[in-house]
């Protein structure tokens, strides 16, 4: 079963943000758009390009009002340390959330159990706490901040405009598409 349209799961984390140790709860990600954004392990090649992107375009996301949170099944102590001896991971503003009991990545169903580690799986999650998008890359295949970027612009466009539909590269301002019995046949 898919997970579109389902409500994120209870959940009570450990994180890293800012210097400080926070506690990040399911409760947290309702009431404004969010982005879970799942990677395999701290220390590693792949991944701290990923959050590095998501990092330079953070202020972006937050202009949209999207807050951002980076899950590993590592520790938040793993994240403070990493975020200290990284230059790319040290640029991250952004919550990064410690999934060691991997509880976390069990309840986003990208947890690969014989290894302890998450996919690389992106949700992005509405206010209601309901995901509208899911991308699940292999491991080796990095993600891109700025599609994420456009995805979300079309869930929120979409969310705003419940009668109109972003078609295939649709970009934010350019036309959309009203779906009726008069476009069957005709895109």
């Amino acid at each position: 079963m898919s997970l579109i349209n389902t409500e994120i799961k209870p959940f009570k984390a450990q994180a890293f943000k800012n210097g400080k140790f926070i506690e990040v709860t399911d409760a947290d990600l309702k009431g404004k758009w969010s982005v879970v954004f799942f990677y395999p392990a701290d220390f590693t090649f792949v991944c701290p390009t990923e959050l590095e992107d998501l990092a330079d375009n953070y202020a972006t996301f937050q202009k949209l009002g999207v807050e951002i949170y980076s899950v590993s099944t590592d520790t938040h102590f793993a994240h403070k340390a990493w975020h200290d001896s990284s230059e790319a991971v040290s640029k991250i503003k952004y919550t990064m959330i410690g999934d060691p009991t991997q509880a976390l990545s069990r309840n986003f169903e990208v947890l690969i159990e014989a290894d302890g580690i998450a996919d690389r799986g992106t949700f992005v999650i509405d206010p209601e706490g309901k995901i509208q998008i899911i991308e699940l890359n292999a491991g080796g295949i990095g993600r891109d901040a700025l599609e994420l970027l456009r995805k979300v612009k079309a869930a929120q466009y979409v969310a705003a405009h419940p009668n109109e539909v972003c078609p295939a590269k649709w970009k934010e301002g350019e036309k959309t598409l009203e779906p009726s019995l008069d476009l069957v046949g005709k895109i």
